[in-house]
């Protein structure tokens, strides 16, 4: 058996909801279906053997890992190294307002996320160091297994890249991460391979069909 991590993106918040930038400058709650997702996942999921549940910071995947955590009787391990990328100046505000405030600097971070930070904000280059980092004391405490990591959009898809050989500069073009999203990657001896992607199969037609990102 090889160790199997599960990166699942947290439930639904009004910001997801509405499309604004939502990074670790914010903490919303999850929305009453962002809380449904949440218990979606730990129905889906409770069967299968977990050895450890991780999360960021935030209340927004504190709050989707505990389904689960419940379910199974056990204490979600909370790093902060997991929290989404910081978006400075721009949390809060919608890309039309962002592009209208900050257009040459917006026009730079679409371009290369990796080496552009948002204005006062974080680069992409820094979230895959700090997260990483947690990824890095997973394999060392854990030889084998599967693990649940509740982290964020940006912050999964950097992983994703930095695992799977990706310019990290390209995470937003490259892979899909909605609400509610799980992706597996399994490190097999040749190294990590991507089982799925953004995987919404436990969600119902209904709140897959929810707008937002």
């Amino acid at each position: 058996m090889s160790l199997t991590l599960y990166l699942l993106r947290h439930g639904q918040t009004a910001l997801s909801r509405d499309d604004v930038f939502c990074g670790s400058g914010l903490d919303p709650e999850l929305t009453p279906e962002g809380l449904q997702m949440a218990h979606a996942f730990a129905a889906a999921y409770r069967a299968k053997p977990w050895l450890a549940v991780y999360s960021s910071g935030l209340r927004r995947a504190v709050d989707t890992a505990r389904p689960l955590c419940d379910a199974l009787g056990i204490t979600g391990q909370v790093r902060p190294d997991l929290n989404e990328i910081g978006y400075g100046k721009w949390e809060g505000q919608t890309r039309e307002n962002v592009d209208r405030e900050y257009h040459d600097d917006y026009v730079s971070w679409l371009a290369d996320p990796a080496w552009h930070a948002p204005n006062a904000g974080e680069l992409a280059i820094t979230v895959a160091t700090r997260s990483l980092r947690v990824i890095d004391e997973i394999k060392c405490q854990f030889a084998d297994g599967n693990i649940l990591i509740v982290s964020h959009k940006a912050t999964i898809r950097i992983v994703l890249c930095s695992l799977l050989g990706i310019d990290v500069g390209r995470f937003r073009y490259r892979l899909g991460c909605p609400v509610g999203a799980v992706s597996v990657v399994e490190f097999s001896l040749e190294g990590p391979l991507l089982h799925s992607l953004a995987d919404r199969s436990h969600l119902s037609a209904s709140l897959q069909a929810l707008p937002g990102t």
